[in-house]
């Protein structure tokens, strides 16, 4: 008997492969996309009350991506108005309350079993203190300090030791020599079939000057480093699908899966 709902996938992945294909709607995503940075859309949004300056899509493929791999710790790099970091704890606080229904038993709200590590070299005091007081905050931990800091990426390595299966997000200075190392530092606690995604990649495809009073540019950016990366780490791939997918993100070939 035919099962409704794998015919159903399989329509959406027939499309979504169509869609790379397709250059007229690529054309129209990638015209919104550039007008939509111009007007500062990505900061139209929050999740559950927190500024998240992501773009709704990227919003939906890292929902995607969490339910299906169920981490138990997600790393992320880039704090800002903690936005990201409550969504991901939102998602992880949904996972654990599945694992409870389905076993039969009452989640510990108090002592939650998947967590959040966000790390910035600069939490400013006001979005600390929103985070802190957020009712997902006992499912987030801060570290303040360079992400590439070897003495932080120890502490972050020695906290995640015991997990098995963790997703990382790269979304702090966008330089290539950051991003690069960045990935040195903590690709290698993604586990297999999870992610490392890296965010802006996109500043490679916009004009030369765009961002002018930044240290990044094009040349210098995320996807440089994630070409470089890859080159060397042949455990990891770009899931061009996630792209076919959202068709309008801040990560293009940013979404690398491990083996």
């Amino acid at each position: 008997m035919t099962d409704p709902h794998q015919v159903f996938l399989d329509e959406c992945r027939e499309r979504i492969s169509g869609n790379a294909k397709n250059k007229d709607l690529k054309k129209a995503a990638q015209h919104f996309r550039d007008k939509s940075i111009e007007a500062l859309y990505s900061y139209n949004f929050s999740w559950f009350g927190r500024p998240i300056i992501q773009y709704p899509q990227d919003i939906m493929a890292m929902q995607e991506i969490i339910w299906e791999v169920q981490p138990d710790i997600i790393v992320e790099t880039g704090i800002a108005h903690g936005g990201s970091l409550v969504f991901s704890a939102s998602m992880l606080a949904v996972l654990d309350l599945c694992d409870a229904t389905q076993a039969g038993c009452e989640i510990d709200v108090s002592n939650p079993f998947r967590k959040v590590i966000g790390i910035d070299i600069d939490i400013r005091p006001h979005n600390r203190l929103a985070i802190e007081k957020h009712p997902l905050a006992n499912r987030i931990e801060l570290i303040e300090g360079s992400s590439i800091d070897s003495d932080i990426v120890s502490v972050v390595h020695e906290k995640v030791k015991d997990s098995k299966r963790i997703l990382v997000c790269l979304d702090s200075n966008h330089t290539h020599d950051h991003v690069l190392a960045e990935l040195e530092a903590y690709a290698p606690l993604v586990s297999s079939g999870s992610y490392c995604v890296v965010f802006d990649t996109l500043i490679e495809e916009m004009p030369e000057g765009s961002y002018s009073k930044r240290p990044w540019d094009k040349g210098n950016n995320p996807m440089t480093a994630v070409k470089d990366f890859l080159q060397r780490h042949s455990d990891f791939a770009i899931d061009e699908s996630i792209d076919h997918a959202v068709l309008i993100s801040v990560a293009p070939k940013g979404y690398l899966r491990r083996r």
